[in-house]
């Protein structure tokens, strides 16, 4: 089965074949299947010449799988059930959502919170498989959770060699570290962008090792591989025309929904796809997942196999490419280069200069509500809060017309689980408590009062997906980052800083940023987390 686009709305319909055919007129299709590095202008071909690796994957990737079969099969003799995932942003996404639509368990750790680094620790270190995975290997987050494990599995009496797989690019210190080091090494396509990289070895080899059928991914893209050279029928040209075409004409808020798929989490994927994609020059389009559709006239929204003003429906392998041709064809008629993310770098310099700091410059909160402090400017023209709900009112108010409200939370993702519930409870009762825990649970207290998009991303996975489009993007963006306290902390081996401090430097780091660009942006830290997040919640329900 391929993969089919649909529209549900005529006016979209009109603009998406437009669109369309002034890019087949330009001869878009052909060039991009051919890899021509300048679709989107010359400042962009340099960059454009070394990402295009993705078109070709299908096939290019196919060699990979005689060499994932020998690690998958060694794995098994080594009794390596427990498979973690060290990687971050499209390095974590794609696995997430193989193995999610697999139904195969795979641990993911794309976080640098020591609560939840910790829990993945303890759980069957005698028969975990770390799977380090990073195309330098500077990525912070990912060096400091191999640090971690090595010296993990040497106290526990395991040797880290017989415990590690890294995937890395050629060439790249990290291969150079692993290979001397005596770990399994799988070279992935240097040519393919993290984000773009689904089904090269950062997607494959994880969650092969995880249980899931790489093959049948491979053979679903390549179904829809040679359609994405046509000028009709071809569903990549469709989707990136309509995607383009419609934030052209201001619905520049994508709302993603899957209620009804087989596939899990495509959503959270395709949102660091485009996101970091488009989001740059003051121009993007923002995804929101997770959210039910509004009125507002600059949303639009997509399902996957279930209805939607855009409809994608097909089998994932093939939804990864067509999804990734969209966004390069929606860059393209934006005038934006799809493969840079000129502002990711720049919250890692301001962590990597507050870490040189003997102290992190917290600063005096404005407000303290309960477990509840409140650090930062408030909105130009807000009252002086009195209480938590009055800074939640202040913040929805702030959000401009056109604008969007962002929830950041640097906190344990895992940690709602964690909440006690009666004995005998049922899984509806209990799913009432992780809810109730749940600081992602605030995103839809706060969508139903306003009228604006509201996302959620926990810090710092969000810094390698929408964190490109809140400072790169349009000035529209109201921000609502949250931090919590440390009880529990754990050394990085090697390094000056424990996971914590690391956690609230990218918290403080990224808020800086926004700052620096004027964007109304808040930090409430809870000085008890539990109790911290009920507060809140429940301040939420005041507003």
């Amino acid at each position: 089965m391929s993969v089919s686009v649909t529209f549900g709305e005529d006016d979209l319909t009109e603009q998406a074949s437009e669109t369309a055919g002034r890019l087949v007129s330009e001869g878009v299709p052909q060039s991009l299947a051919a890899g021509d590095p300048t679709l989107w202008g010359p400042e962009a071909a340099p960059e454009a010449a070394v990402r295009l690796g993705w078109l070709n994957l299908p096939l290019t990737s196919r060699p990979l799988l005689g060499e994932i079969g020998e690690l998958v099969e060694w794995a098994r003799a080594e009794g390596l059930d427990h498979v973690v995932l060290a990687g971050m942003g499209g390095s974590s996404l794609a696995p997430e959502v193989i193995t999610g639509s697999a139904d195969v368990p795979l641990t993911v750790l794309d976080t640098t919170d020591p609560g939840q680094v910790r829990r993945a620790l303890e759980d069957r270190l005698e028969s975990t498989l770390l799977v380090v995975a990073s195309k330098s290997g500077g990525t912070v987050e990912t060096d400091s959770h191999r640090r971690i494990y090595e010296k993990a599995f040497r106290d526990a009496g395991i040797d880290p060699a017989r415990r590690i797989v890294v995937i890395t690019d050629p060439g790249s210190p990290l291969e150079l570290s692993a290979r001397e080091a005596g770990y399994r090494v799988v070279l992935a396509d240097p040519n393919v962008g993290g984000r773009y990289s689904a089904l090269t070895a950062f997607g494959l080899v994880p969650s092969a090792l995880a249980g899931a059928d790489v093959e049948r991914l491979l053979d679903d893209a390549a179904e829809v591989l040679p359609l994405l050279s046509r000028s009709e029928g071809n569903p990549g040209l469709d989707l990136g025309a309509a995607l383009g075409a419609a934030a052209v004409a201001g619905r520049d808020k994508l709302v993603i929904e899957d209620g009804l798929s087989e596939i899990s989490g495509l959503p959270d994927w395709i949102e660091q796809l485009i996101a970091e994609s488009t989001g740059k020059s003051g121009r993007g389009i923002l995804p929101v997942v997770g959210a039910d559709p509004g009125d507002a006239d600059d949303e639009l929204l997509a399902g996957i196999d279930t209805d939607g003003v855009v409809t994608v429906a097909g089998p994932l392998g093939a939804q990864f490419l067509v999804w990734e041709y969209a966004t390069a064809v929606a860059g393209r008629v934006l005038g934006i280069d799809p493969f840079n993310q000129p502002n990711v770098a720049e919250s890692k310099e301001n962590t990597a200069k507050l870490l040189d700091r003997s102290e992190l410059p917290v600063g005096t909160p404005i407000l303290v509500d309960g477990p509840v402090e409140v650090h930062g400017e408030l909105p130009p023209g807000m009252e002086a809060p009195k209480n938590l709900s009055d800074v939640l009112t202040g913040l929805l108010e702030a959000i401009p017309s056109d604008g969007y409200l962002a929830v950041m939370a640097y906190l344990d993702r895992e940690a709602a689980f964690d909440a006690p519930y009666p004995e005998g409870a049922s899984f509806e009762e209990m799913t009432d408590v992780w809810s109730a825990a749940d600081p992602a649970t605030l995103r839809g207290m706060l969508a139903v009062r306003t009228e604006r998009p509201v996302t959620f991303g926990w810090g710092p996975r969000f810094l390698h997906s929408t964190g490109q489009y809140h400072k790169g993007g349009p000035q529209n963006g109201v921000f609502l980052q949250i931090t919590g306290a440390v009880e529990n902390d754990l050394e990085v081996p090697g390094k000056p800083y424990t996971l914590g401090r690391l956690q609230l430097a990218q918290a403080l780091g990224d808020l800086g940023a926004l700052a620096s660009r004027g964007r109304p942006a808040v930090r409430l830290h809870l000085t008890d987390r539990a109790a911290g997040v009920a507060h809140l919640l429940a301040a939420s329900r005041e507003v």
